[in-house]
């Protein structure tokens, strides 16, 4: 068996005892990354056997190291009652956020009596000021991460349910003879084989004396994981090179929106179900958005009360300003296409989005709270429904599926409307909505040319074409299904 020269040495080092890979290259004098494939190499040879052992270590977040650094906030609480006495929760001089939590922590230690007041709280010491396990365990883990099997469970406890640690995983790897390495002679080695040229060799010639270690073509080598884009993004990246082919621009828009142009600027309602808290996800921070577009927002706001200039008679009811600058996360792209149209407005238009959505969705094996709309319209003189279901088979067709069929729908923004359907296997699924944008969701913009609008579900098209029943599959990181798709 011939062995490389890095190969003599580890095995010539590994003749002490178990080693790891930093004692077998300091002892062979061989960097870290010609010792482990050095090493590997001799596995493969049956001469070396490599085992890892995974540890969790625990180390302080940001807000841990703070408290480590100052003390955790009951601690320093305790010590100022302790020197200026009892007094109100508002003169204890620790910031809002710390406030908030140090009264239940100031109560589990017996660092302090509470007392309920006209004023507010007030806060009573005990005089009892010894060390919980937590603060010197705090400490320590700023210093150095320490092995779970390591720390003390009570203090452990504490300080992981305060969520002020972080933990990260150590493999160590270890080195060690098997019997057919153990027997195995050094002396019958050929020290004038060589593994590789280095410049020295090349320059002084000492290479012309010696021999090239063999290949060996019927060495096993164990395969490798290598990086690959995730199934989820490749199928995204498919969809928008069919468009792209199919002659569409793509557009982007933002996630935050206003429910203006979310809900008002396409016609639905204010007393609609989908503005619910149980359906849409409204923001605290910004609550609201001033609407820029005033005269748009006339308009908008006349064909909801009554169909202003269109002979739509509205929705019959007064429309509030307040509800329509509501900040929140937009439900569908949908909201990025007519701010689209508000600024472009001229036909013919062609363009496609594939973006984030969000609704209030109860998380199952069909339904996710976030999830990606693939969006398209045209905007043509010519454009009728006929060409929409011609469009919408096509891209269908390209993606796999060429049976099609459609049928009838409601949408609030769109009439005539239908919902498109695939036969996958012996059954007919739904994938998306499609209709003509109505009147009351163009006028406002000047466009009197038909508006052809479709929306569906990219995950829902994902799961048909990679076989799998659990949409919450796309999001887990389950090796095994990665590497079989890839």
């Amino acid at each position: 068996m011939d062995l490389s020269p890095n190969e003599t040495k580890i095995l010539e080092v590994l003749q002490k005892g178990t080693l790891t890979p930093l004692e077998a290259s300091m002892a062979s004098d061989l960097g870290e990354k010609e010792t482990m494939s050095a090493a590997s190499w001799l596995r493969s040879k049956g001469l070396v056997e490599i085992s890892e052992e995974s540890k969790v270590l625990f180390t302080v977040n940001e807000e841990g190291e703070k408290y480590a650094e100052e003390g955790l906030p009951e601690r320093r609480a305790a010590e100022w009652l302790n020197q200026f006495g009892e007094a109100p929760l508002d003169d204890v001089p620790l910031d809002d956020n710390e406030k908030k939590i140090v009264i239940g922590w100031l109560k589990r230690k017996k660092f302090a009596e509470l007392e309920k007041t006209d004023d507010g709280l007030k806060l009573i010491p005990t005089g009892n000021l010894g060390e919980t396990p937590d603060e010197p365990l705090l400490v320590l883990l700023k210093r150095a991460p320490i092995p779970e099997d390591e720390i003390d469970k009570e203090a452990l406890s504490l300080l992981k349910g305060r969520q002020l640690l972080d933990t990260k995983e150590e493999v160590t790897r270890k080195f060690t003879l098997t019997k057919e390495g153990k027997a195995f002679d050094l002396k019958n080695l050929d020290e004038d084989v060589i593994g590789e040229l280095t410049p020295e060799m090349i320059q002084s010639g000492s290479w012309k004396d010696k021999s090239f270690q063999k290949y060996r073509l019927d060495t096993n080598v164990e395969p490798s994981d290598h990086a690959t884009t995730h199934p989820l993004t490749r199928f995204t990246e498919e969809i928008r090179s069919i468009f792209l082919q199919m002659g569409f621009t793509e557009i982007e828009g933002d996630y935050v929106e206003s429910a203006f142009w979310n809900m008002d600027a396409l016609f639905i309602p204010q007393d609609h179900p989908a503005r619910e808290l149980q359906d849409t996800f409204y923001l605290s921070e910004p609550a609201s958005f001033v609407i820029n577009e005033q005269d748009t927002m006339e308009k908008v706001k006349a064909i909801h009360e009554d169909g202003g200039e269109t002979e739509s008679t509205g929705w019959g009811s007064d429309w509030s300003i307040e509800t329509a600058q509501q900040a929140l996360l937009r439900t569908h792209t949908t909201v990025g296409t007519i701010r689209y149209l508000s600024e472009h407005s001229e036909p013919p238009i062609r363009v496609f989005s594939v973006g984030r959505v969000f609704r209030r969705e109860a998380l199952d094996s069909t339904h996710l709270p976030e999830f990606t709309q693939v969006e398209g319209i045209i905007v043509e003189p010519e454009a009728n429904f006929g060409m929409l279901i011609g469009v919408l088979k096509e891209f269908y067709r390209r993606m796999g599926f060429p049976d099609v069929r459609v049928r009838p729908a409601y949408f609030p923004y769109t009439e005539p409307s239908m919902e498109v359907e695939v036969k996958f296997g012996d059954s007919w699924l739904e994938l998306g909505g499609s209709g003509i944008f109505r009147p009351e969701v163009t006028a406002p913009f000047g466009i009197d040319c038909p508006v052809l609008a479709w929306g569906l579900g990219l995950e829902r098209l994902a799961m048909l074409r990679l076989g799998i029943t659990d949409i919450r599959m796309l999001y887990q990181s389950d090796l095994q299904w990665l590497k079989e798709t890839i």
